[in-house]
């Protein structure tokens, strides 16, 4: 057995995940192309290195498959239902900051915050027959967020690509999405909502809680930790 350790596999994230480890002494990289899912880990023995999408490593933390993860909070939050009983927050990375929020057309003058966005959201219903929606796909944080502002006359819909463009598109009247900057939101015709910020979101170290160490294993996660200064 061995410590196993999930890190994104592509991108800035994980050049950055392994800039993190390097500077506390453990060293991160591919086996071989781009193309292959193996790593090597140096500085400390019995850990795999096991590189995956950002978007698997919360349900391989909650399964047990994978010891430690690195993801983006977003997603741990909207992959896990309770999230906190099966994996648990180790470090904050300092990277990968981005921002969930809904954002409504710049046009509607009238729409700046939730309050807003619930009456206009009635209207819309009445005038349309049908519910206003938002284009998204952070189906859960979303929907937990609206319920606990009290906004109820909506619809989620479905977005995988480019959610700022469904409402261009006529497939959506607003949007929640991740946004670093706002500058897609403004190219977009976009506004964020001034009380709309669903969730800050950064690249972090989660660790599974589902999962036994015994032994060496033990031993491993115990110097590792240390290593990287974490509990």
């Amino acid at each position: 057995m061995s410590i196993k350790l999930g890190v994104p596999s592509k991108g800035r994230l994980m050049e950055k995940t392994f800039d993190w480890f390097k500077v506390r002494g453990v060293t991160l990289g591919r086996s071989g192309s781009d193309r292959e899912y193996a790593g090597f880990v140096g500085g400390v023995e019995n850990v795999e290195l096991v590189l995956l999408s950002a978007g698997e490593i919360p349900r391989e933390l909650a399964a047990g498959h994978i010891h430690l993860g690195v993801t983006g909070t977003d997603l741990v939050r909207e992959k896990l239902g309770v999230w906190n009983s099966s994996v648990k927050e180790l470090a904050p990375l300092g990277f990968g900051h981005a921002d969930l929020v809904l954002a409504v057309p710049a046009a509607w003058v009238d729409v700046s915050t939730l309050d807003d966005l619930d009456a206009a959201a009635a209207a819309f219903r009445q005038v349309h027959g049908f519910r206003l929606r938002i284009a998204t796909k952070y189906h859960r944080l979303v929907r937990d967020f609206l319920r606990d502002q009290g906004v109820a006359d909506y619809q989620l819909v479905d977005s995988q690509g480019a959610t700022e463009g469904t409402v261009k598109f006529e497939t959506a009247e607003a949007i929640a999405d991740i946004t670093s900057t706002g500058d897609t939101l403004r190219a977009n015709h976009l506004k964020m909502l001034e009380d709309g910020l669903v969730l800050k979101s950064q690249a972090t170290l989660f660790g599974s809680s589902v999962v036994p160490l015994e032994g060496a294993d033990r031993e491993t996660m115990q110097e590792l930790t240390r290593l990287l200064q974490v509990d």
